[in-house]
């Protein structure tokens, strides 16, 4: 595009009495960096540094340009710190999220919009604050979360109304059009940084005992079940266990979208994170989307792969029957998280969801009770709500230990049960787990009532969702 093509799509503000940006110039300066920068790069595969560094250039080029047309126009000279937003907001709408970027606080764990001038966002410590409209209009949103989804290569359309992308920096965004009154976006947050379960128990997530518990069942090859409402801290949780995993061991990730993102911590080399693919608008012949790859598959097809375990991001469809079969026949170890409301409650849901597709409830009781070792339920107290200033507490309420039963049905053992203040508490009553928990380095006492030393210092994680 020359520089007389772009006069020609630019206007010229009657005044210039502020300095905020104008997201018209914004999107139609991004519409000219894109075409000089698929022009530039054509078809050749270039890694995204490259991309980044080639975008800089003609970011900054673009805002030259537009300075000088200001300037040919007869308008003001446009000031330095114009000129910086502009670019500013230029690279965001190209390399980020456009408007949204700025909502990326660290303190901010979601971030809800019903309507492009209806902006929520929520703290680590649970405070819900408004923030300042993400576009002019309902259909301007739409138009940038086409283009996300563009950039993607997604759609976002009345034949494929919703969105599921993850951000560069490991967050998740969800949109949802047509199917809602107005354009409905929210973005979860997930810090990239290694969380350990020593950490979570200086947070007062997990006590020390139990820590020591986890660890050694994580050391023991126990497959694990990790349970609670949701923003409870399960993924949080899942990528601490996950932590414990021996760095020489070969294992993977399986999610919808990318959340636990062990692969780029760094803790594992020999990790392989896999994540579902949505399929099209059309159906195939087996009545789902075209080119879709569940979660169901892709566990099926991991058992090929020489992996010591399997970690299922959550647990909600077909998916149940592969990972019960992963549990069961793999060398053990496994993990996954499970919306439930209890510990017990947890196997009455993957029964539930085993009937779902096809598994009687008798033989659902027996996989669940050959594949399942421990199911550790998470609780979330919501105190926001009081005047003053509330704050969300999440930590561990109890842990059962599952085994074959009578008539192969589960045996559950309550391990940890919930003491006077809802935190879980070890029961001392004796289970199957001790011996490979012994073999494992756990010490007994960590088993016994008393032992727990909750440190309970800080009683919110922060950065912990899902």
């Amino acid at each position: 595009m020359s520089v007389v093509e772009l006069r020609t799509r630019l206007h010229t503000p009657a005044s210039t009495k502020d300095e905020a940006v104008d997201w018209e110039d914004v999107r139609r300066l991004r519409a000219l960096v894109v075409e000089r920068l698929t022009g530039e790069v054509g078809e050749r595969h270039v890694d995204e540094e490259y991309r980044r560094q080639l975008g800089r250039a003609l970011v900054a080029q673009a805002v030259q340009e537009w300075s000088h047309h200001r300037v040919d126009s007869g308008a003001p000279v446009p000031t330095l710190v114009q000129e910086q937003r502009l670019r500013s907001a230029l690279w965001d709408s190209l390399f980020g999220l456009g408007r949204l970027q700025p909502l990326l606080g660290e303190d901010v764990e979601n971030i809800e919009i019903n309507g492009h001038d209806e902006v929520w966002l929520r703290t680590s410590r649970g405070e819900l604050r408004r923030a300042a409209p993400v576009a002019d209009s309902d259909e301007e949103l739409i138009a940038e979360l086409r283009f996300l989804a563009c950039q993607a290569g997604r759609s976002l359309s009345a034949a494929s109304p919703s969105l599921h992308l993850e951000l560069a920096d490991g967050s998740r965004l969800v949109a949802m059009i047509e199917t809602t009154r107005r354009p409905h976006v929210v973005i979860r947050r997930h810090q990239l940084h290694r969380m350990s379960l020593e950490d979570l128990a200086d947070r007062g997530m997990v006590s020390e005992g139990l820590r020591q518990v986890l660890a050694a069942a994580v050391r023991a090859g126990k497959n694990i079940l990790v349970t609670g409402p949701q923003n409870s801290g399960k993924t949080t949780l899942l990528r601490a266990l996950a932590g414990e995993i021996p760095s020489h061991q070969r294992f993977a990730s399986v999610e919808r979208e990318y959340e636990l993102h062990l692969d780029r911590i760094g803790q594992h080399p020999h990790m392989v994170a896999m994540q579902a693919r949505e399929g099209g608008a059309e159906l195939g012949s087996d009545g789902r989307p075209a080119g879709e790859i569940g979660l169901d598959q892709i566990i099926r097809d991991s058992l090929w792969l020489n992996l010591s375990r399997i970690i299922v991001g959550e647990v909600r469809g077909p998916e149940v029957l592969p990972m019960l079969d992963a549990m069961t026949t793999g060398e053990g170890g496994s993990m996954a998280t499970l919306h439930a409301h209890s510990a017990r409650g947890a196997v009455e849901r993957l029964v539930a969801l085993c009937g779902r597709y096809g598994l009687a409830a008798e033989v659902a009781y027996r996989m669940i009770a050959e594949a399942v070792d421990l199911v550790v339920h998470i609780q979330l107290v919501d105190d926001s709500w009081r005047e003053g200033g509330g704050e969300r507490h999440r930590f561990v309420r109890e842990v059962i230990a599952v085994a074959p039963g009578e008539n192969g049905k589960p045996a559950i053992t309550d391990m940890y049960a919930p003491a006077a203040d809802g935190r879980a508490a070890a029961t001392g009553t004796p289970t199957p787990l001790e011996d490979a928990l012994a073999r494992a380095g756990l010490h007994p006492r960590w088993l016994r009532p008393g032992d727990e030393q909750w440190h309970a210092t800080t009683r919110t994680v922060p950065g912990v969702s899902s």
